[in-house]
């Protein structure tokens, strides 16, 4: 029978070895995708995305040191986390494929799709300097960064040693809606500051159905975040790491709000709250994937049935 992703932890301790390591590496590919995307916010906010003229090299070099200043360094320094974890894909990928005996049946697979989104986005790297930060381009770019960082993710929660309670009920259903939710506000944001929405909104009252749609689009992931942390708290014998997560999910909404009206409120002039915005942005869809993965294997948790005879 095909293993399935959320099925309970059973291995043998010959399989562990494979697992540990595919699951280190994708959650160290996690968090480096997690530094890229506010590297990337960062070189945007900037006006660094055009500070390497040229596509995949910087002024046709490798490290541009007689044109480095901040902005270059910002692009340059994009590319190459990029790379790094283009070349984690391809480990990755390669990895799973030669120990797929002894791995899940879905692994390979789900390595495979990962290693396409980051060609992909490698494409559409390109693209944004070749099409000069085009603004769709630059917001498929930062989608398909958020969807190789769920994937990442998920493949990372589903390893984890993680014996649920059987006590989620619908609670992983909530959390794929607010994750769903998060995602989406996640590509209204980049539509906003792509098109640069809040400044043209402000000096030219351009462009402020957009900055609205991304205003108004703060109610459903907020609502269902919340709805998480209450079910959460209110799930009696709860996996204690669910509870974690769900608290942590609420601890970054809260911040992520603080920070989206700060933002607002100062015009997106201090650079450095607008790359924390997107950067808690994509932590708290995080927390919900990881939480809506392990509560699912919490829902398929084997019930133990007690032997009469004893």
């Amino acid at each position: 029978m095909t293993e399935s992703v959320l099925h309970q932890d059973v291995r043998t301790p010959e399989d562990s070895q494979p697992r540990d390591k595919i699951r280190r590496l994708v959650f160290r590919m996690a968090i480096a995708t997690l530094i890229l995307m506010a590297i990337g916010s960062a070189t945007r906010v900037m006006n660094a995305g055009l500070a390497c003229p040229d596509w995949p090299l910087c002024y046709g070099q490798l490290v541009p040191s007689s044109q480095m200043n901040l902005q270059v360094f910002l692009e340059w320094f994009h590319r190459l986390d990029a790379a790094v974890i283009g070349l984690g894909a391809i480990a990755l990928t390669a990895v799973s494929w030669w120990n797929r005996r002894s791995l899940p049946t879905w692994l390979p697979i789900a390595s495979t799709f990962a290693l396409f989104l980051v060609i992909f986005q490698g494409v559409l790297g390109g693209l944004t300097v070749t099409q000069l930060l085009r603004f769709d381009i630059v917001t498929a770019h930062l989608g398909t960064a958020l969807l190789f960082f769920t994937t990442l993710l998920i493949i990372g929660a589903a390893l984890l040693p993680y014996q649920g309670t059987g006590t989620a009920s619908k609670l992983p259903w909530i959390s794929l809606s607010a994750a769903i939710f998060v995602y989406l506000q996640s590509l209204l944001g980049g539509l906003v500051g792509s098109q640069w929405a809040l400044h043209q909104c402000f000096g030219a009252q351009e462009l402020c159905t957009v900055m609205n749609s991304h205003i108004a689009g703060v109610i459903p992931p907020t609502i269902a975040t919340i709805a998480v942390v209450v079910f959460a708290w209110r799930t009696p014998a709860l996996h204690p790491l669910l509870r974690k997560l769900a608290n942590l999910a609420g601890g970054l909404l809260v911040l992520q709000i603080a920070l989206g009206v700060a933002t607002f409120r100062l015009h997106l002039q201090v650079e450095p709250l607008t790359v924390a915005h997107q950067a808690v942005g994509a932590a708290l869809l995080g927390s919900m994937v990881v939480f809506t993965v392990l509560a699912l294997r919490d829902r398929n948790a084997s019930v133990v049935v007690p032997d009469p005879s004893l």
